[in-house]
């Protein structure tokens, strides 16, 4: 009994620390985005959106905030693997709680995502909140002497809730922790999940607001869209599988010698010129989302933008910057997506970009990081869509995800 009172009370401490954590990182982030853009100084929560930001500020400013992004990622994680601690990552903490994450080094590695990926690295954001989470769980489970097995769901609801805390999705964070890390539906480890998960996203709110991560006004859904679905979810899957294959070979890659500062200021600075012509390229594809989501994509834009942000995901991770491919994988299934639409339109007609995009995003992000069960609720609690569309997009991650595990294991 008095194991259970223990249990309980660390759940919600998690879920409070979790909060917290996701909180302070979502606000350095927009406290580097305004100082190195040059917008919204004043503020840490602002109306005017990233893109926005980066679309008013000059060329130079832009190319600097790069290459800034870049001499911080490239001196600051060739040093962290110099002189600290061997990195554990969640997953390993999750499955062998024998070996924990060192808490200076992932405190370090936290903070250089959320740096750089606030100067313009093409990387996400939503790695740092998962560690912190994953941190603190890991100080309240041995502080509390918690056995084995409950130390492990708990350091895995601590990651599931700093996700839900960064972007405000409760239940795509308690999905994750079961589907992801914790691979368990067991009723313990669902309660668990569920609270902290709640509990991290009602806290980092207090801070960030609690609106949806994307504006989405779409119409609410016709059966075509449920036939476009079908058709086009074993591409999503295909795609995906090259993007984990490109993303897997190029973080194999990383040379943590003087090859990573001079790297990662070419990743970083390439990625500043391409800005000069497109602003939607700096950050974790948010911007361009927002733009297929809103329908605002045509003619060769977003075959650039998607062509582009590839080579700059791979070319960031080659160089050893690091951080996460949720949020780029959802903005490569919605710019692919768009792109289907602009092609195939007349020969399946569908209800319009939008509603086609989210649907694209949650296919290629579900096979992408092999969560289908999440990126369907990421889709729908990213935007508030109509539940019309619950079906259409369920069809498409199904068939996009089975695709994918197919040619898998056929390798």
């Amino acid at each position: 009994m008095i194991t259970s009172y223990k249990f309980s009370g660390v759940v919600v401490l998690t879920g409070l620390l979790s909060g917290l954590g996701g909180m302070l990182l979502a606000m350095l982030l927009h406290s580097v985005q305004h100082l190195g853009f040059g917008y919204s100084q004043h503020m840490i929560i602002s109306a005017e959106s990233f893109l926005q930001g980066v679309s008013a500020a000059s060329p130079e400013r832009r190319v600097t905030a790069l290459l800034c992004g870049g001499l911080i990622a490239g001196i600051g994680w060739w040093l962290l693997a110099r002189y600290g601690k061997p990195r554990v990552s969640v997953a390993a903490a999750v499955k062998d709680i024998r070996h924990p994450m060192p808490f200076i080094t992932t405190l370090i590695h936290a903070l250089l995502q959320i740096i750089t990926v606030g100067l313009g690295s093409p990387l996400g954001r939503e790695v740092a909140p998962r560690e912190i989470g994953a941190l603190a769980a890991t100080s309240l489970s041995r502080r509390f002497q918690l056995p084995a097995e409950q130390s492990k769901v708990i350091i895995a609801c601590g990651a599931g809730a700093g996700l839900a805390a960064v972007y405000n999705v409760p239940l795509a964070g308690a999905l994750f922790t079961l589907e992801v890390l914790l691979v368990s539906f067991r009723g313990s480890c669902v309660l668990a999940a569920l609270v902290t998960s709640a509990i991290a996203a009602l806290v980092a709110s207090l801070g960030l607001g609690s609106g949806s991560q994307y504006h989405f006004t779409a119409p609410v859904a016709d059966h075509s869209l449920i036939l476009w679905a079908i058709v086009t979810s074993p591409l999503f899957g295909c795609a995906a599988h090259l993007f984990r294959r490109y993303t897997a070979r190029a973080r194999q890659g990383v040379k943590t010698n003087w090859q990573m500062p001079v790297l990662c200021l070419m990743s970083f600075g390439l990625t500043g010129l391409l800005s000069v012509w497109f602003p939607q390229l700096p950050g974790n594809g948010k911007g361009p989302t927002q733009l297929a989501l809103y329908g605002d994509l045509s003619g060769m834009l977003p075959v650039i933008l998607l062509v582009l942000k590839i080579i700059l995901v791979g070319a960031v991770l080659r160089a050893g910057a690091e951080g996460g491919v949720l949020t780029p994988g959802f903005t490569l299934g919605a710019l692919l997506a768009s792109i289907l639409f602009s092609c195939c339109s007349s020969f399946l007609p569908a209800s319009d970009q939008a509603g086609i995009a989210l649907i694209g995003a949650a296919a290629f992000l579900a096979s992408s990081m092999q969560m289908p069960l999440t990126a369907i609720t990421l889709a729908a609690e990213f935007t508030h869509a109509d539940g019309s569309l619950v079906i259409p997009i369920m069809l498409a991650v199904g068939g996009s995800f089975a695709t994918c595990y197919a040619i898998e294991k056929l390798k």
